[in-house]
Order: C-alpha cells, then sequence, then structure tokens
C-alpha cells in the first residue's frame, strides 16, 4: 500500500493522525548511529520527510517514539522509532525548527541555482543540505567573486519582494513547456516547485510558502571538485547565526592584532611579513650557532681508529632545522660523522664527510630496523624519525656500535 505523502501538499503540517500498516524489528544502523533496537513503521499517510533528493530526513514523534530515521521505499515510506507503538492509530508530531530550516535551505538552493544558470549560465549539477553548511556543484567557468555576489544579490533581491512559492503537478513534457529549469525522464505526473517569475523545478522536497521566508542567502566560498565548482552556502536562521559568528571572528582577530576590524586585512599582511622576515633572521641565527657550535664540537672530539672523528649526541631544545646545519657544519671536516638525534620528538640525523668512507643510508636503516621507525637519504647524509622518541640514546648507541 502506498504512503500518503502530506508534505506533498502541506509541508507545514506540523501534527498528523494515521494508522500503523505494518511494524517489524530491524536491525541496527551503525552508518546511522542506530545501536540499539528499533522498529521499522510503514503508516497509510505521514507528514514526515524522507531523506531524498540532497535533503535530510525529518526527526520527531510517532506516539511515544521516538523517530530515529525516515527512508525513501518507493512507494512506501519506513520510519524507524525505538518503541513499538501501543495502538495502532498515532499521532505524529514533526521536529519543527528542523523541518523548517530544511525548507529555508531547500528552497533557497532553488532560488540561487536558478540565479548561477539564469544569470551566469552555470548549472547546478548536485545539491546537499549538510547540518551546518549547504553546497551546490555548478558546471562550467570557475565563479569569479562577482559572480558569486552577483547570484547572491539577485537571489536576495528576489527574497526581499517576498514572491509565491507554489506546488506545481504536470507531465515531464507540460513541465518543460512552462520553462522547467531542469529536465527529467520520468513518467507519470511530476511534482515542482515554483518560484513566481523566477525558478520552477521538478521536486519532491518541503519548500516555504513565500521567499521572504528563506530569510537571506548568503554564498560563503567557492572550491574545485573534480569538473565542477562547488559553492557553499547558508540562508534563513544559519545565515543569521553564520554572520554573527563571523563578526565575533572578525572582532576578536581585530583586538589580536591592535587594530579595528576594517582595517583587519592590512594589518594581518604586517603581520605575516613581520612573522616571515623573523623567521629568516632566526633562521640565519640558527645556522651560524650551529656552525659555532659544531666548530667548538670538533675541537673536542678525538680521533679515533682510522683517524675517524665520531660525535654522537642527542640535543633537546632546538628547532628541527638545527640538527641539518649542526650535522652538516660538522661533517665538512675530514673523516668526520655525526650521529645527532632530537630527544623531543625521535628525529635522528648521520652526517659524513665523504673521506670517511661509510654509508649513511645503510646505517639509518640498520638502525631503524632494530629500533623501530622511518627514514633514508644518500651515502653522506640520512635523516629518519624513530617510533619512540625516548629511544634516541639507545639508537645512536647502536649506530656507534655498527661504526665500529
Amino acid at each position: 500500500m502506498a504512503t500518503r505523502r502530506l508534505y506533498y501538499d502541506n509541508a507545514f503540517e506540523k501534527e498528523f493522525t494515521a494508522r500503523v500498516m505494518h511494524c517489524e524489528v530491524l536491525p541496527p544502523d551503525l552508518s546511522k548511529g542506530i545501536t540499539g533496537k528499533v522498529w521499522g513503521l510503514l503508516l497509510d499517510r505521514t507528514a514526515f520527510y524522507p531523506t531524498s533528493g540532497g535533503q535530510p530526513n525529518d526527526l520527531g514523534k510517532i506516539g511515544d517514539a521516538n523517530v530515529l530515521d525516515v527512508r525513501d521505499e518507493g512507494e512506501e515510506i519506513l520510519h524507524l522509532v525505538d518503541r513499538k507503538p501501543s495502538d495502532p492509530d498515532v499521532n505524529g508530531c514533526i521536529n519543527w525548527p528542523r523541518r523548517f530550516d530544511h525548507m529555508q535551505q531547500h528552497t533557497g538552493q532553488h532560488l540561487l541555482s536558478a540565479m548561477f544558470q539564469e544569470r551566469f549560465g552555470l548549472p547546478t549539477v548536485s545539491f546537499h543540505l549538510g547540518s551546518e553548511i549547504c553546497t551546490i556543484d555548478v558546471r562550467g567557468p570557475e565563479p569569479t567573486e562577482v559572480i558569486l555576489e552577483g547570484a547572491e544579490r539577485a537571489s536576495n533581491q528576489i527574497i526581499f519582494e517576498d514572491r509565491p512559492v507554489n506546488v506545481r503537478y504536470g507531465t515531464a513534457d507540460q513541465l518543460s513547456r512552462l520553462g522547467a529549469r531542469k529536465e527529467v525522464e520520468r513518467e507519470g505526473i511530476l511534482r515542482a516547485i515554483e518560484i513566481e517569475a523566477a525558478d520552477l523545478q521538478p521536486c519532491g522536497g518541503t519548500h516555504v510558502k513565500s521567499t521572504g521566508q528563506i530569510g537571506v542567502v548568503l554564498v560563503r566560498r567557492c572550491t574545485k571538485v573534480r569538473q565542477d565548482w562547488r559553492v557553499e552556502f547558508v540562508c534563513g536562521g544559519r545565515a543569521e547565526r553564520v554572520a554573527r559568528r563571523d563578526f565575533h571572528l572578525l572582532r576578536e582577530t581585530a583586538e589580536k592584532l591592535a587594530c579595528a576590524p576594517e582595517d583587519l586585512v592590512s594589518a594581518a599582511s604586517r603581520a605575516v611579513a613581520e612573522r616571515d622576515a623573523n623567521f629568516k633572521t632566526v633562521r640565519v641565527l640558527l645556522q651560524r650557532l650551529a656552525e659555532a657550535e659544531a666548530a667548538i664540537a670538533l675541537q673536542a672530539t678525538p680521533q679515533g681508529l682510522h683517524g675517524l672523528r665520531i660525535l654522537s649526541r642527542v640535543i633537546e631544545g632546538v628547532p628541527g632545522d638545527y640538527l641539518g646545519f649542526f650535522a652538516t657544519a660538522f661533517a665538512k671536516s675530514e673523516k668526520a660523522i655525526a650521529l645527532l638525534g632530537a630527544g623531543e620528538d625521535g628525529q635522528l640525523l648521520f652526517a659524513q664527510h665523504p673521506s670517511a668512507g661509510k654509508d649513511m643510508n645503510a646505517l639509518l636503516k640498520k638502525v631503524l630496523e632494530e629500533a623501530g621507525g622511518k627514514g633514508g637519504g644518500t651515502r653522506d647524509f640520512a635523516r629518519g624519525r624513530l617510533n619512540d622518541g625516548a629511544s634516541a640514546k639507545q639508537a645512536l648507541s647502536l649506530a656507534e656500535k655498527l661504526l665500529d
């Protein structure tokens, strides 16, 4: 028996009565976060919208049972609930804030997609209504900031005019002759949503009664997704929350940079320039310090077997680049070998002067095979990282033994 879909003709119906036509126990659905025992209900009529067409399902109550999921089963709609109804005649109640939010987003999407296509020739190929952000994927050239703002502004102009949003029925051919934005190949009578003098689109979703109820459309950003462009947007109550959050972030950031919000870009640019300059200065000073300490260490390192000068040291409290600078400086001397480790992150660095005649890459791999870690390099310079940073000292001791 087909379920009568009350939301088709009246998306504002928050409560309804129905009869349970079928009830069965279903297994948990971990993908939906449903871990306990659930019942699947088929009703003769329902106002609950199932997940479909990019719009998530409604939630709410059926009798005393909580609705956990709503699924489109072709002619029927399956309701997943957390308990079995005690009576076949039930009352249903929609979670209205969730439903109205979805209506604002979905109708706003129709309007925004129509503006992208009508004004800029960018058709929408997919739509997703997320819990925080909505997206449409448009096909064609990259939408510039001018296009994004233009589609947003055109949409909001129609919202402010508070145009009617109507439900129409007709065949695919009839809707096509009326100017439907997207052609469908389904046969029979189709349902379509019409925004007066702006858009006509076949759709089975829930929508507001007039564009004014969308509130506002706020386009966020645009990113490349395969061959299309993904446009993020929010409408209505979401737009209000996002705009307020953005303002708080701007204000807090401006306070951190000691500037007015309107001067944030220039202040951030200055801060980035100063950071980059300081980074270069610190790097130069770090290299000079490493070279100076390497020279001291070289003088303090006696020659061993075959005239080798082998320095083994765990260095702590310095940036990662320091090891490279130190090892490079130390290994410039004849027959010098530096075996260095960083205690904080388990970094290892082996370097030699070519005259030392060893293989640092092979040495590192042998150490990492036994101590655990990954890395590699060349005959004269190899770098790796231990799985356990606390074992750096033991790893260097092993490397010294392998050099003997």
